[in-house]
């Protein structure tokens, strides 16, 4: 099966570049390793693909067509094939399970190192829009009364807050905040976003609490990519995928902690110092528990990948018999 991304990287003769450009829609056949500017198709098309993917159950008790998709967002220092790597892990994974949704990727302008963090944040917060607009609302205003799509995203380190920058910008827009939209279940894993900033009385994030059903935050305390000592995060406050969310947020918010998962088997994980920030692709039991999430016909407190309840969810070991039948 291909892939389906969006991105809105500039063109760079015969390949993608790190910087801005108009938004793409691409089909990548599941032969290639990179994204590149052949594989863009017409908008139209490639929606109609999507949702072909996307909607392939039927509710049994309406006998109509019912289906989810899941936007992946990637985070910075990411190259094309990083992204598409992650992206088919995410599928992959989901597709082991059952899943019978359809996951693409919206890739933003990041560039293939660390060196360029406040560039890749400028690039972020620059096109996060895009999100928004060529994605999640036209979407919405492809559903059909017989046809029933939850949206849903999965967003990754800085990809967090280009969603949490989409929302708010979609919202001072007359053209989109005059169109009811929403999306199902936001997932954040490793969010390199304020913990302050995702607080029930911050402007920054009603947006986001406006127009999602659930948001599920997944921080690991043993983020070093994420910690205040990284010589590039000098003078940044406290993120939430190393802390968790604040103590006041909606109801709709719920922290899973996933440090003590993290250390158990952490031989796994010993690749590299900044593993904490990365492991989220290689662990069953996290791909199980985003999964779940995003089936959502398990309440939180009572999914087999987690202990504790409400403010205090952890993520635990492995369980099987997952599929979504």
């Amino acid at each position: 099966m291909p892939d389906y991304v969006f991105t809105v990287r500039n063109k760079r003769g015969e390949v993608f570049g790190s910087d801005a450009g108009m938004t793409r829609f691409l089909r990548v056949p599941e032969t290639d390793l990179t994204t590149a500017p052949h594989h863009q198709i017409r908008k139209g098309a490639w929606f109609q693909d999507v949702l072909a993917e996307g909607t392939r159950r039927i509710d049994p008790d309406t006998g109509q067509r019912v289906g989810d998709i899941v936007i992946y967002v990637h985070g910075f220092n990411n190259s094309t094939e990083k992204l598409l790597s992650r992206h088919r892990k995410i599928k992959a994974s989901f597709a082991r399970q059952g899943f019978q949704g359809v996951v693409v990727s919206f890739d933003w302008p990041a560039a293939d190192t660390s060196l360029n963090y406040l560039e890749d944040r400028w690039d972020a917060k620059q096109t996060a829009n895009q999100l928004v607009k060529e994605g999640i609302a036209s979407f919405v205003k492809l559903q059909t009364p017989d046809c029933e799509v939850n949206l849903h995203l999965m967003a990754h380190s800085m990809g967090c807050y280009v969603v949490r920058e989409a929302f708010d910008d979609a919202d001072d827009r007359r053209s989109i905040a005059a169109v009811s939209w929403s999306v199902s279940q936001i997932l954040l894993f490793g969010a390199d976003v304020s913990v302050g900033s995702l607080a029930a009385e911050s402007a920054k994030s009603s947006s986001l609490y406006r127009h999602c059903n659930r948001l599920t935050n997944y921080f690991n305390p043993f983020d070093a990519a994420l910690s205040l000592s990284n010589v590039k995060r000098i003078g940044v406050s406290p993120r939430a995928g190393r802390v968790g969310l604040p103590a006041h947020v909606p109801a709709k918010a719920v922290n899973v902690d996933c440090g003590a998962h993290y250390t158990a088997p952490r031989h796994k994980f010993e690749d590299s110092h900044f593993a904490g920030h990365r492991w989220y692709f290689d662990d069953d039991v996290f791909l199980q528990d985003a999964y779940l999430t995003i089936l959502g016909s398990t309440d939180r407190n009572r999914l087999p990948t987690r202990l504790g309840r409400d403010s205090n969810l952890s993520l635990v070991a492995p369980v099987v018999g997952t599929g979504q039948g």
